[in-house]
């Protein structure tokens, strides 16, 4: 899209309405700088969105009006088309009216306006005034309600003033906007003028795309994560019996330590497509994404239900099974393993530390060959391979892609600020049979050594992922 034709759009308003935000959240960008403090934006800052190398839209941080009042006496003494130039000119060196020469300046130079109100408080005088002075520019322009307190009581009244002076009006909390409620609002800016429609409709079609695209990447980091996790095994060697009960243990902490910074690095990675840079999003205290992979509770709440978890161990067969072998075998060989049972798997249906608490076996005789090490012997623990599992990771990614892509960019988790957060739910439990059949097929073939079987398996696992994560970026806030 060449310079002349990148839409520019002003975001404009009283102090401290909430345009900064509003701002950060449809540019995704969490550089914006954002304070409680009244008149912190002082200039102009522009916020380009940039899609595969390419500026298709921009957002303009204004400060707030300073003296609407007197600015509007002044524009109704001096109409005329060139008006806005000409108060800036008249104003530029009178600290009374520098918030109105700011604002005024990329209005002049032919931005679009979003004029942004907290209708949680109610309508005054000044407030109509900056309306009035906005009409008079005949420039197209779009309200945004950002109903900072979610309360309802003033709402309709600003509702039936802005509709005076305003080509469109929308209610838009940018603390807690998801995706598809940015792209209905810049759906809404295209029937504020018609010449904006072509270019508006490339700005929709471009940010979809590129949604798209982090889709697919998010369905390639939840792959690879389940991958290195069923791979994964932690070994240590030790000679003697006493010994055990210590080198267990410590090699089942390392395994879990291990397994969480793969799980945590999968999720770092989703929250980065989805540009959250500086502002490190955290998961909620009562997200069980954020919960230890091994309590009892996430193994209660996420995953299969027991009678998907009995079909999928059914079909399964002998690729991926319930982590039960190791319950019956003993030590053989001066080789221990630890199998999934131990490890959190458990049975399957019981919680991760009831089952590798109750379990310290190897496995069946003839499961594996000797190691041949003289004076000693070696412990292993992994890689699980308990069906459950994988299930719970792939849940528990979902959460967090759910939370992060509905984390708005201008909310920055401000305390008073965060409508309660719902419960998480199992994504994995509403599953089809061809959709859970479609994941076990992949698990089975991430440790099957058929290369062919894999490849097919792993894109058709990319497919899926892909096509539930579009349906949960256009699904309804949570």
């Amino acid at each position: 899209m060449s310079a002349e034709t990148i839409l520019s759009f002003a975001i404009v308003g009283h102090p401290n309405e909430g345009k900064s935000s509003v701002v950060s959240t449809l540019a995704e960008d969490d550089s914006v700088r954002i304070t409680p403090v009244p008149g912190e934006t002082v200039v102009c800052r522009t916020f380009p969105v940039v899609i595969d190398g390419e500026e298709i839209v921009r957002f303009v941080d204004t400060p707030g009006f300073q003296s609407p009042l007197a600015t509007l006496a002044w524009l109704q003494e001096h109409e005329g088309p060139e008006v806005l130039e000409a108060f800036i000119t008249a104003h530029r060196d009178d600290t009374r009216f520098s918030g109105e020469c700011e604002l005024f300046t990329p209005l002049a130079a032919g931005a679009g306006i979003i004029y942004v109100v907290d209708a949680s408080r109610p309508l005054r005088k000044v407030d109509i005034a900056e309306m009035e002075i906005l009409r008079m520019t005949g420039i197209p322009r779009m309200a945004i309600i950002n109903n900072k307190d979610e309360t309802s009581t003033f709402v309709e009244i600003w509702r039936a003033e802005l509709r005076k002076h305003f080509n469109a009006i929308r209610v838009f909390n940018a603390h807690m906007a998801t995706y598809a409620e940015r792209i209905a609002l810049l759906e809404s800016l295209k029937s504020i003028d018609q010449q904006w429609e072509s270019a508006l409709a490339r700005v929709i079609l471009a940010f979809r795309d590129d949604w798209s695209r982090r889709s697919g990447m998010t369905a390639l980091i939840m792959c690879d994560m389940i991958e290195d996790c069923l791979g994964y095994q932690a070994t240590r060697n030790f000679s003697e019996d006493s010994e055990l009960d210590a080198v267990t243990q410590r090699l089942v902490r390392e395994y879990q330590e291990e397994i969480a910074r793969i799980e945590k690095k999968a999720h770092k990675k989703i929250r980065q497509l989805f540009k959250h840079n500086i502002f490190d999003y955290a998961l909620p205290e009562q997200s069980i994404a954020g919960e230890d992979l091994f309590l009892d509770r996430t193994w209660q709440v996420l995953g299969l239900t027991p009678w998907q978890l009995a079909a999928a161990g059914a079909a399964a067969g002998g690729g991926i099974g319930l982590g039960l072998d190791a319950a019956t075998a003993g030590i053989t060989f001066g080789v221990f393993t630890i199998s999934g049972a131990l490890l959190g798997a458990g049975s399957a249906l019981v919680g991760g530390k009831q089952a590798y608490r109750a379990v310290i076996k190897g496995p069946k005789l003839g499961d594996y060959q000797a190691s041949g090490r003289i004076g000693g012997s070696q412990l292993k623990v992994g890689p699980v391979t308990n069906i459950q599992f994988p299930f719970i990771l792939l849940d528990r990614a979902l959460i967090f892609y759910t939370r992060a892509i509905n984390w708005a960019h201008g909310r920055r988790g401000r305390k008073g600020q965060d409508r309660p957060q719902t419960d998480d739910k199992s994504y994995i439990s509403s599953f089809t049979t061809a959709q859970r059949s479609t994941c076990s097929a992949f698990f089975q073939s991430v440790r099957s050594g058929n290369e062919k079987k894999y490849e097919h398996a792993r894109q058709e696992m990319v497919v899926l992922l892909k096509d539930v994560l579009a349906g949960i970026a256009h699904s309804e806030r949570r």
